[in-house]
């Protein structure tokens, strides 16, 4: 204790140094928190817009175009695969048609299956903007930008086209916004009987078997296992088909680290060469406590107290600070929310304190190595 004492009365008596360091300190831990929490904010968000509401892993016949299956085989590779997010597994059927208005056409591709199994996948429910999720033989639900842009409203009755001059006359239940501007102006979803009815398929014939997983960056392994088991399937994950974005995610990533990092480093050094400073103006005071019987693990220990005490105290105060940057950026108009993760924001805590005790060696050493009676005779 009497170390401890001793580091605190050293402190006390450099005030402005003392904030200085802390304020060094609070700075690096701040700007590690807000840039970490935004760099991974901001990737899981442009997850969420590519992903969010699309398969990340799908099942379709080897050959383009063609229908298979879902038996209970497939079913059973898929369903019993715990990285599966439950309920998301939806087998489904895609046929292209047009609208037409009279004076524009807009192609439009229509995915049919089962509203429970389509909602798990896309959360189509919770993102309508009118009417009401509902597929019946009859209905279509659309995307909020083809509404918008041909004033379509629920009740209204459209008319597509489809290849070979077929026609089918829907009418939309409701309007969704899946976040994305491609998906809401050229996807619908209708039932299954109506894509089936033009496809000239059976009851048990689907285009594609679409899944979500509980990790979508799990997608790879997944992939690779299901491969293996189904063997006269194909499989696609999310990863192959956005190659770019993996490359920007990871670009992001590298960059953050790189800064987070450098500013460690540079708080490390400025909590280095305070201390040493401080152990060069405290010579005298140290060599005459070494003189009056304290050892030099005593002696070293002044400066870890010390080292302590501003860690934790810088760290608190990047930590307050951090999350006063966070708040200040919601209101700063992103179209992300910043969502600081608990382990990320423990790990820098630590980082930070153990930056500062690490940064205690140098003075440790240099005390270690002091003389009294030279420190004493030298005045």
């Amino acid at each position: 204790m009497l170390s401890l004492k001793i580091a605190w009365r050293f402190l006390q008596k450099s005030r402005v140094q003392s904030a200085f360091i802390i304020a060094g300190i609070a700075v690096g831990i701040a700007v590690q928190i807000f840039v970490g929490s935004l760099i991974t904010s901001l990737q899981d968000s442009l997850v969420q817009q590519t992903i969010g509401s699309t398969s990340q892993v799908t099942i379709t016949a080897l050959s383009e175009g063609d229908s298979f299956k879902v038996d209970e085989r497939v079913l059973a590779v898929v369903r019993n695969d715990a990285r599966v997010k439950s309920g998301a597994v939806a087998p489904t059927l895609s046929v292209n048609g047009l609208y037409s208005n009279g004076n524009e056409s807009t192609p439009l591709t229509l995915k049919g299956g089962d509203l429970k199994s389509l909602d798990a996948l896309s959360s189509i429910s919770g993102r309508l903007t009118a009417g009401t999720a509902r597929l019946n033989r009859g209905d279509i639900l659309v995307g909020k930008d083809f509404a918008d842009k041909y004033a379509l409203s629920p009740g209204t009755k459209i008319q597509l086209t489809f290849p070979g001059n077929k026609e089918r006359t829907l009418t939309i239940s409701g309007v969704f916004d899946l976040g994305s501007s491609q998906v809401n102006a050229r996807q619908a979803f209708v039932s299954a009987e109506v894509p089936r009815a033009l496809l000239g398929w059976r009851s048990d014939e689907y285009a594609a078997l679409e899944t979500q997983l509980v990790a979508p960056f799990d997608s790879a392994a997944v992939a690779t296992d299901w491969r293996a088991r189904l063997k006269d399937l194909r499989i696609v994950e999310w990863q192959e088909q956005n190659k770019d974005l993996l490359t920007a995610l990871q670009s992001q990533g590298s960059s953050s680290y790189m800064i987070q990092a450098f500013v460690l480093i540079a708080v490390a050094l400025g909590i280095a060469s305070t201390l040493a400073i401080s152990a060069v103006q405290k010579t005298r005071q140290i060599g005459i406590l070494k003189a009056m019987g304290m050892n030099d693990a005593a002696a070293g220990r002044i400066f870890l107290w010390q080292a302590t005490i501003l860690g934790v105290g810088g760290t608190l105060s990047g930590l307050a600070l951090g999350f006063f940057l966070l708040f200040g950026f919601s209101f700063a108009g992103a179209s992300f929310s910043i969502t600081p993760k608990p382990g990320f924001v423990a790990f820098s805590a630590g980082i930070g304190i153990v930056v500062a005790l690490l940064s205690s060696i140098i003075p440790i050493r240099k005390t270690s190595a002091l003389d009294p009676i030279e420190v004493i005779q030298g005045g």
